[in-house]
């Protein structure tokens, strides 16, 4: 729908267009060609993991001169490679996230077999985007597959943060934390990453494989102590000791690795923010990079919108605020279905208090919001008064994290399916 009739006619119609354009601006058709390297004088191996790899080689393999060697493999998460893609040069394998699985850590030794042997003639084309920490879980000796699942689980509803949870799962790897570009000399790597990280550390971006790692063991421990997460012995020991340190900055084996962010957050909330101009708006653009409890956040942000919407400021409206980020939803007790854009969506309702000229839309990227069958959900004006009126009481579903419940019940939801990209958290809100 073109976006100037969306706005006069629907709202949620202008909100989806905003999504769909952050989305398109990040689908690997679209950035990865011009990041191609030239074809080496030895072969070329392709290796990647996460929600946007299996998409990715498809357009490696769609550029690929067919007269030059090309082989690999990519992870992506069940269900994300897209239809037709698969059985070419580049084989695709799909396992579990954000829990991973054998068929993760089956793959993760694949991948490692198959560095062996290059040489300073080859390249190493690694596809990096996020959900690549779940998808390479190959545990340090010592480790079962059980044991990173336990641990995995325990981040996931500490309310750690990204950097936080990735500086641990690297230190419990084989295959993170620049390893992976260790066991790849003395082949040139070139990275080319789709960016799901708030800043857009490339050493955060699927727990960078490919990436001198600055964060140390001892940083690892003082996480798991602080979130009161039990590891295994065995950890305790090696991180204490160093043992398991990852490859650093200056480590010879890395000196020649490239990497390229070829789609960010940032840049998706600017095509969104085009696509608003368009249609007439002032787009105001709060950060692509917000962090904290989604409860929060979405209280945060509705306290801007309704300053927006009664007194007109910091800014006039009609407009759209538009963020980006991670943020982050803590567990404590029994939780219901949701994941973090329902849950920030419920707290920014609970905050609008009905306010009647705001609407607001907020999903994840990469199509799947936590482990849902949505991207995200709306909020409109009347999304309280229609909730109370069929007998839900939306605080007691957000103190039960069942934010997902609650917006089914309404029909707000917003279900994409897989989007074959992901740079994270996009949130919309609307004021007329």
């Amino acid at each position: 729908m073109d976006a100037t009739m969306a706005l006069k006619h629907d709202p949620r119609a202008l909100l989806r267009a905003l999504f769909e354009a952050a989305v398109r601006r990040a689908q690997p058709a679209h950035v990865l060609p011009a990041w191609l390297p030239a074809p080496p004088r030895g072969r070329t191996l392709v290796l990647g993991a996460g929600k946007a790899s299996a998409a990715m080689a498809a357009v490696v393999e769609a550029v690929w001169p067919a007269h030059r060697p090309l082989d690999g493999l990519v992870v992506t998460r069940y269900g994300h490679t897209p239809p037709g893609v698969g059985g070419g040069r580049i084989t695709v394998v799909e396992a579990a996230h954000p829990v991973p699985d054998q068929a993760g850590w089956d793959a993760a030794q694949r991948m490692l077999a198959l560095t062996q042997g290059l040489t300073a003639d080859d390249l190493v084309l690694c596809l990096i985007s996020g959900g690549g920490s779940a998808l390479l879980p190959l545990p340090l000796p010592g480790l079962s597959l059980a044991d990173v699942q336990a641990i995995g689980r325990a981040l996931l509803l500490s309310g750690a943060s990204i950097d936080e949870m990735n500086t641990v799962r690297k230190h419990l790897s084989a295959i993170q934390g620049g390893r992976l570009a260790a066991a790849c000399a003395p082949a040139k790597v070139i990275t080319l990453a789709i960016s799901d990280v708030p800043g857009d550390d490339p050493a955060v971006i699927a727990s960078g494989p490919t990436v001198p790692d600055p964060t140390t063991c001892a940083e690892a421990l003082a996480i798991v102590q602080r979130y009161g997460i039990e590891v295994p012995e065995v950890v305790r020991v090696a991180w204490r000791s160093g043992q398991w340190e990852t490859p650093k900055p200056g480590d010879p084996r890395l000196a020649g690795a490239e990497v390229h962010l070829i789609a960010t957050a940032w840049d998706s909330l600017c095509a969104a923010a085009e696509v608003a101009r368009q249609a007439g708006l002032a787009a105001h653009l709060l950060g692509d990079d917000i962090e904290g409890e989604s409860r929060t956040v979405g209280q945060v942000h509705a306290a801007l919108a309704r300053s927006v919407a009664r007194r007109g400021q910091p800014w006039a409206g009609p407009c759209v605020l538009l963020s980006g980020g991670e943020t982050t939803v803590t567990v404590r007790g029994p939780a219901g279905r949701g994941g973090r854009a329902t849950e920030f969506l419920l707290g920014c309702a609970l905050a609008l208090q009905g306010e009647p000229r705001v609407w607001a839309l907020a999903a994840d990227t990469d199509g799947i919001d936590g482990s849902e069958d949505n991207a995200g959900a709306f909020v409109t004006p009347d999304t309280l008064a229609r909730a109370r009126a069929v007998g839900l009481q939306p605080r007691a579903y957000l103190e039960a994290h069942d934010a997902y419940s609650l917006f089914a019940a309404l029909g707000d939801l917003l279900v994409t399916g897989p989007t074959h990209t992901n740079v994270n958290d996009f949130r919309a809100l609307l004021v007329l």
